[in-house]
């Protein structure tokens, strides 16, 4: 299969499916024309890598979850320890996204909003102390 097939395949942009030829996490063979001959397990290979990607899964930990699927003698458990670690990271970062957004909704709510030049968000922004509203 060519990389536009693939891409159809796959559903990933044929500048994905080159990026991560140059990464090495696959690596189609060439055609005597030095053309990318993707197999089925590239596809494969491929939907994994999108799926995993869209949980948010970074590159490398993309390249242990593929190793950790190609090896038949993998402990589930070692699978289990990469979601975990990520899943955390995720918690971690949704405690600091509602922090974020509690102390923005604090600053809207202290802005008036009309056509007076004083602002509590870019007095905050600033560093600068503001009288509470």
């Amino acid at each position: 299969m060519n990389i536009g097939q693939v891409s159809d395949a796959s559903g990933l942009p044929a500048k994905t499916i080159r990026y991560y030829e140059d990464i090495e996490l696959v690596r189609p063979a060439r055609g005597a024309n030095g053309y990318r001959d993707f197999s089925e397990r590239d596809v494969h290979k491929l939907a994994f890598l999108a799926r995993a990607r869209s949980l948010g899964f970074s590159i490398e930990e993309c390249r242990t979850l593929l190793s950790l699927y190609e090896d038949r003698d993998r402990a589930s458990a070692d699978v289990k320890q990469v979601a975990t670690e990520h899943l955390d990271r995720i918690a971690r970062k949704i405690e600091e996204l509602e922090a974020m957004r509690g102390s923005l909704q604090t600053l809207v709510t202290r802005c008036h909003g009309d056509d007076r030049p004083d602002c509590p968000i870019l007095d905050d922004l600033a560093g600068e102390k503001t009288a509470t509203a």
